[in-house]
């Protein structure tokens, strides 16, 4: 039950806060401002070893585990949040499901470059007309001799179009099982292949930072050997990829809120209203005040989930309800920074600004809230 952080863990912790104050900090409102993708803050990043944080070292990894991702994912939101989805979704969804469920040659053949950060994947999970329905998947691979033959479409897929991206892991039907259920697998799509179409990036209201595509597959055809893991066992392995995951979330979502508190405390101290640092008032005092309190509380929720994980115990409630409840708390502690600010808060030269536009997505990505509610529930077997 002891929550406090070892010596490594903390010196991790204080590295990454350090570069995100004097690196990410002064750099970022001009990519966000101009939506262009920050490769000098990621080329830096990948040499500080964060994209191989949780990996074994025998595949060019750091070592480290799970929570040290997240620890890092905090402190990098706490300053933006496009630079830590970027992040979270190389590690959590890109490299992983290489790590997890790949051959070794899979493994030998794209990890190295996607852990040291040279290189990024995508995940094609979600498609425009499904959402949250993952099981409704219309994407569809017919393996003709031996390549796969992909047609279908992706939505929102981090990471699928920059000039670094190396591949995207794309789930689609591949068959029907006996009981007449859709067979589901996981193919390795190579950038670059024939008949794969990236379409420019969204016009998007936050994460303006990071790199979000649409992606089409016309007659693309890949490898038979670029099956990722067993075949129609897709479903199972994007669930486990996706528990995983949302602690990852939770733990930016912290991250953000912690920012918002930072920023508040600070922007309090200065402004000055009827003679006085408006800090010095108790109505703003207690919003801070509650503020904090929440950001500490969701923080405890991802290092429980994080904890259970590691320790080879059942985590998926946990990660529901840290997910649940960081993004909660992100949302309302971005709405509150921005009313401490008042008209400042509404200015993009103010960090609450971006903060307050990169919140909202948090509810939604990698499973909305009504997701994780349902994921809960059916835990607790109702």
């Amino acid at each position: 039950m002891d929550f406090r952080l070892s010596d490594e863990q903390e010196a991790l912790r204080e590295s990454v806060r350090d570069f995100a104050r004097e690196v990410v900090a002064p750099a970022i409102a001009e990519h966000y401002e101009q939506h262009t993708f920050p490769y000098e803050i990621i080329r830096q990043m990948g040499k500080m070893g964060l994209f191989g944080l949780p990996f074994a070292e025998e595949h060019g990894g750091m070592g480290g585990d799970y929570f040290a991702l997240c620890l890092a994912l905090e402190e990098l939101a706490r300053v933006d949040s496009s630079v830590a989805i970027t992040l979270e979704a190389a590690v959590s969804l890109g490299a992983m499901p290489i790590y997890r469920f790949g051959t070794e040659e899979q493994k030998a053949r794209w990890l190295p470059k996607l852990l040291s950060g040279e290189a990024l994947a995508g995940f094609g999970l979600t498609e425009p007309g499904t959402g949250s329905d993952a099981g409704g998947t219309q994407t569809r691979a017919v393996l003709d001799g031996d390549e796969w033959v992909i047609n279908g479409s992706k939505a929102f897929i981090t990471n699928s179009g920059t000039d670094i991206t190396s591949l995207v892991t794309v789930t689609a039907v591949t068959g029907t099982r006996p009981d007449g259920t859709k067979e589901l697998s996981t193919i390795i799509v190579p950038s670059g292949t024939p008949g794969f179409t990236v379409a420019p990036g969204y016009s998007k209201v936050g994460w303006t930072a990071s790199d979000t595509h649409e992606l089409t597959f016309d007659d693309c055809r890949v490898p038979a050997a670029n099956l990722l893991g067993e075949r129609g066992r897709g479903f199972a392995q994007f669930l486990r990829i996706l528990d995983e995951g949302r602690i990852a979330i939770a733990a930016l979502a912290v991250g953000l809120a912690q920012g918002c508190v930072d920023e508040s405390i600070k922007y309090a101290k200065e402004r000055q209203a009827f003679g006085q640092p408006i800090g010095a008032y108790q109505a703003i005092q207690f919003k801070i005040a509650d503020m904090e309190m929440k950001a500490h509380t969701a923080r405890l929720a991802y290092y429980d989930a994080a904890a259970r994980m590691l320790a080879g115990e059942p985590f998926k409630r946990q990660a529901a309800i840290a997910k649940l409840h960081a993004s909660t708390i992100a949302v309302d502690n971005a709405r509150e920074a921005t009313q401490i600010h008042g008209g400042y808060g509404f200015m993009n030269e103010y960090p609450v600004a971006r903060f307050w536009r990169d919140s909202k997505i948090l509810e939604i990505g990698e499973g909305t809230s009504e997701v994780q509610r349902m994921i809960i529930a059916r835990d607790l077997g109702m």
